[in-house]
């Protein structure tokens, strides 16, 4: 028979997000009952989180630090005129890592894996098979809300771990390398050497549609390896389409997934509008929720909405940035959009991923002559393009 059960929080998606909330409301509140929700078997599902030194520092970092699985001092890029390592550091965040540091330190009545989600409201979560969770508050960060309501265009990937027969020889990551042919956009290849004869490929693309050719994508990491003489296994598969925001409506897309009810992740449009990358705010936001002295339903919302609504004015320049690369610059020519960047200090570029540029930061990454058509450029930001 369906049962009602009850608890303090309840977070519906378990999430990168999700999970970093359940960490630090536990870590901080150890005597609430907590709920994570998730329909798949493992927290995190099957997938690889990386982030700068810069952009992480005292509780968000403290928070993410258990779950570390590869960390390294310096990283590289590479485009055909420009090529460079720079002296900051890199880390990567396994899925597997994150599961099992979540079932360490949480009961284990707190992890509901496998369990379907039909709706949730602010203090209720209805489950496939007809139970209830009664909650203080809920917290819905199960993945993006309705993308339509968002402009702009994608970043989307596949990539292979593999094991290389011998060694691949790849000391540092590669960030970009952009010396591949263009193709569909700008196109770049990621590189995480995880040890001496495993690495990951991700064939990366910045392009106009969200349409994935996985087998395509496959064939063209197979030949990135064999052209550096790589005879490799491969041991692990991911994918991802990742929106770049260049414009939208944000309370529309706060609304689309239920305007009452706090929200977390990618469903509250917490991710740095250029990258993509969504690590470093999921760890602010659980930090902020978990130093928070009422976690109620209404009081969750505000403080979520309120929070993402910050960041999404704060971060203006950026998706100005991605309108440029999409409407001002030919596709086959965007890398020399981020090759000349790169050209740019190392403070400025990290303060540019961490998502805290200065003005200085802008007027010197604006100055100079654009690599994009200027009447182009010019159309892009006036809104003719």
């Amino acid at each position: 028979m369906p049962s009602t059960l009850k608890c303090d929080l309840a977070i519906v998606g378990g999430g990168l997000s999700g999970a970093l909330v359940a960490l630090a409301v536990q870590a901080r509140h150890p005597g609430l009952e907590v709920r994570l929700i998730d329909a798949g078997d493992a927290i995190g599902g099957n997938h690889f989180w990386s982030f700068f030194g810069a952009d992480l520092d005292g509780p968000e970092l403290a928070l993410v630090a258990p779950v570390i699985a590869h960390g390294w001092p310096d990283y590289d890029v590479r485009f055909p005129g420009h090529a460079r390592t720079l002296d900051q550091s890199y880390y990567t965040v396994r899925s597997a890592a994150l599961d099992a540091h979540v079932r360490a330190m949480l009961p284990r009545r707190a992890v509901m894996t496998g369990r379907n989600v039909l709706a949730c409201s602010a203090t209720a979560v209805v489950l496939g098979d007809g139970d209830r969770l009664s909650a203080g508050g809920v917290i819905d960060a199960r993945g993006a809300g309705d993308l339509s309501l968002l402009k702009g265009g994608w970043q989307k990937f596949v990539g292979h771990e593999l094991r290389v027969v011998g060694g691949h020889g790849v000391t540092r990551p590669v960030v970009m390398d952009a010396t591949v042919p263009q193709l569909d956009g700008y196109r770049f290849v990621y590189l995480l050497p995880f040890s001496p004869d495993t690495l990951l490929v991700e064939d990366t693309y910045y392009s106009d549609t969200p349409e994935l050719d996985e087998p395509t994508l496959a064939t063209r990491i197979g030949d990135y390896a064999r052209e550096r003489g790589w005879h490799a296994e491969i041991v692990h598969r991911e994918r991802g389409v990742l929106p770049v925001v260049s414009g939208g409506d944000f309370d529309a897309y706060w609304r689309s997934t239920g305007a009452k009810v706090a929200k977390a992740g990618v469903r509250a449009g917490l991710f740095h509008p250029t990258t993509g990358y969504s690590l470093p705010d999921a760890a602010r936001l659980a930090v902020l929720i978990a130093q928070h002295s009422d976690l109620s339903g209404a009081a969750l919302h505000d403080l979520t909405f309120r929070h993402a609504a910050r960041l999404w004015r704060q971060r203006g320049f950026y998706r100005m940035l991605d309108l440029m690369l999409f409407k001002a610059a030919n596709p086959d020519q965007r890398y020399r959009v981020l090759e000349r960047f790169y050209r740019l200090s190392p403070d400025l570029i990290a303060r540019f991923y961490a998502a805290h540029s200065t003005t200085l930061d802008k007027l010197r990454v604006l100055s100079g002559k654009p690599p994009v058509p200027v009447g182009r450029a010019i159309a892009a930001l006036s809104g003719r393009a």
